[in-house]
């Protein structure tokens, strides 16, 4: 199997003649401290709050068991490929979401579209984290605020599962009769709409700042910074907590809720195969794109993950394991989040569906409520939230990495990588103040605004681009030759066809089905103006307006005397694109001098003749697309 191979050759390629460059390299720019540490990173990348409030729930609208198959199906066709393809991308490198574009220079827009796109992201997800923070903070009572409704912001319409004086039975006729009349509020929507958020009535009226939010803000931005504050080497050591501890957090949580009554009914609901459902294009479209921006493709995050590896690290591997991981991560939280569901279902006497919900309605409602319904409530609250807050930590982390690194290799001087640290403070601060609108009492109309425009459809386009780049414009033939450099085997027959031809076609596929699919977004009852949802088209361009302008820019920077000429120049291949250490340009990134040629066969005892040739024939062209096929016959 090829696996077993790359550790036939990776020995040969850690020779002891390059450890000085490599040396010189770690310091300079950092590695992971091992491997666990960037599975690890990539698996806390990868698993966020989606996986909770997103994944579960489309599960059981899409029709259930049988969504599932739609989804692995995505997964093995479109998921894993994209995962290995920005992985190996990365490593080959050892580039930020910048840097690695010398392989093509007028798509370096693209990797300013991620960066866009990241620092969207990571502005509102730190919102996220926050609340998560403060219901936290606030869970840490004898009776959690949102049991009763006795409190001075509840109206008379609530109505709470545990209210006194109503048995349960009572408490259902009643909510019949309120049902007719008014819809019944629970305290924890009450709590969550009228005393955190407190919310305004319309997305232009800001209100005042909620200073518990914008002082629980703060908290998760220090975190998020201290652990940051050296690089990778910092972050790395955090993971091992930040990582692992949801799945313990999960596991008691599913332990506890499969021992309620009633949690089998929420299972079954959340797990009952609906076949019929399976060919209605809605649920293929739902599963691609749940996957898609599950793995967080095209964030940036993954291609800067996969920089800090050693460069001959086995990433094939890793991306398997880790788009393994996140998946089954979803599927297990699914269970979570159903059995305590059905739980409150079974006490309220209604059927799942009515309290079945996704989003922060999920995670700050739905789930709180049903929590308060189980003895000692509070602790299950703090476990449930501090389970958020990490799985949450683990993305802001790459989010804001992804960005510092881009910034670092960019500018590329000696004086920025020594203040790297003053940088990684500079975004956050910058973080924070972006974050500040997001915790006033319109906070949640533009936080779901930032969910549902800046990183859809955009992220969607910047990764058709890249495949696009990377296999037809740079060549498939020159990459997967990169890919055997680096692993000691080509990429597999699957992953060559996949990235060719099957990967593109999916990503056009969600591309069209989005649009098709496209609904002016509502919170709640709320629907939102015109000018709000013409705000969050000009967010989704933002990003994919980089890629025209950068390419327009390059080309006419490019030399040429016509157009054709100034074209095939600006996407041919940098000099400076290869691997990043001395010892590892070999074959055609070989440089065109005999003595290195030399340090080569050092290097490589196994195949003298073939480092010679190589050497020979790439030393008139730096390997451009064009110039790729006469090389190959020459060999």
């Amino acid at each position: 199997s090829p696996i077993d191979t790359s550790h036939g050759i990776s020995p040969q390629n850690g020779a002891v003649p390059g450890e000085q460059g490599k040396q010189e390299k770690s310091v300079k720019r950092g590695n992971w401290g091992n491997q666990i540490e960037f599975v690890l990173t990539s698996v806390g990348y990868a698993v966020g709050l989606g996986n909770v409030w997103r994944f579960p729930y489309l599960c059981y609208r899409n029709g259930g068991g049988a969504f599932m198959f739609p989804y692995f199906i995505m997964l093995v066709f479109c998921g894993i490929p994209l995962f290995f393809m920005e992985l190996s991308f990365g490593q080959f490198a050892s580039q930020g979401c910048l840097g690695v574009w010398r392989v093509s220079p007028m798509f370096k827009g693209v990797g300013y579209g991620m960066m866009v796109v990241s620092t969207y992201i990571g502005i509102y997800y730190n919102v996220v984290i926050c609340i998560a923070f403060y219901y936290f903070f606030v869970s840490m009572t004898r009776v959690l605020p949102w049991t009763y409704c006795s409190n001075p912001w509840n109206t008379p319409d609530c109505v709470g599962v545990l209210d006194a004086n109503l048995s349960s039975r009572a408490a259902l006729n009643i909510t019949q009769l309120l049902n007719t009349t008014q819809k019944r509020t629970s305290p924890s929507e009450e709590y969550w709409r009228r005393y955190v958020l407190n919310l305004s009535d319309d997305i232009g009226n800001l209100g005042e700042v909620r200073l518990p939010l914008l002082g629980c803000l703060g908290v998760s931005w220090v975190v998020v910074f201290l652990c940051l504050i050296k690089g990778v080497k910092s972050s790395g050591k955090v993971v091992y907590f930040t990582a692992t501890f949801p799945y313990v957090v999960l596991t008691i949580l599913f332990v506890r809720g499969i021992t309620l009554e009633g949690a089998v009914t929420g299972i079954m609901y959340y797990l009952t195969p609906q076949w019929d459902k399976i060919l209605n294009a809605k649920v293929w479209g739902d599963a691609a794109s749940q996957i898609f921006y599950s793995l967080g493709c095209a964030w940036g995050g993954l291609i800067t993950m996969a920089s800090y590896n050693k460069f001959n690290n086995n990433c094939y591997r890793d991306s398997i394991i880790i788009s393994i991981t996140n998946c089954a991560t979803s599927v297990y939280a699914g269970f979570v989040i159903f059995s305590i569901l059905g739980f409150m279902a079974n006490h309220l006497g209604v059927d799942v569906s009515k309290v079945a919900d996704h989003g922060p309605g999920l995670a700050f409602v739905a789930y709180p409520e049903a929590l308060t319904l189980l003895p000692i409530s509070p602790l299950w609250s703090i476990l449930f939230f501090f389970m958020l807050i990490l799985l949450g930590l683990g993305t802001q982390f790459c989010l804001l990495e992804t960005l510092v690194t881009a910034i670092v290799d960019e500018v590329g001087n000696e004086w920025i990588i020594r203040k790297k640290t003053f940088v990684t403070l500079g975004v956050a601060v910058a973080g924070f103040l972006l974050g500040v609108p997001l915790t006033t009492q319109a906070g949640i109309y533009w936080l779901l605004l930032m969910d549902n425009y800046a990183a859809s459809f955009s992220l969607v386009v910047i990764s058709c681009i890249m495949c696009v780049a990377i296999m037809y414009i740079y060549g498939h033939r020159n990459y997967f030759k990169d890919i055997e450099m680096m692993l000691g085997f080509p990429p597999p027959l699957f992953f060559q066809i996949c990235w060719r031809f099957i990967s593109p076609a999916i990503i056009f596929f969600i591309l069209v089905f989005t649009v098709i699919q496209y609904r002016p977004i509502s919170y709640n009852d709320y629907v939102y103006p015109t000018w709000a949802i013409s705000i969050g088209f000009l967010m989704a361009l933002s990003s994919v307006i980089c890629i025209p302008i950068y390419a327009i820019y390059k080309v006419c920077r490019s030399e040429g005397d016509t157009l054709l000429e100034r074209l095939k120049n600006a996407t041919k291949a940098s000099k400076d694109w290869g691997p990043a250490l001395p010892e590892h340009r070999s074959g055609r990134y070989a440089p065109a001098f005999s003595p290195s040629t030399e340090s080569h066969l050092e290097v490589q005892p196994l195949q003298p003749e073939k480092g010679q040739s190589e050497a020979a024939a790439a030393s008139p062209v730096q390997g451009s697309n064009g110039s790729a096929h006469s090389q190959d016959s020459r060999l």
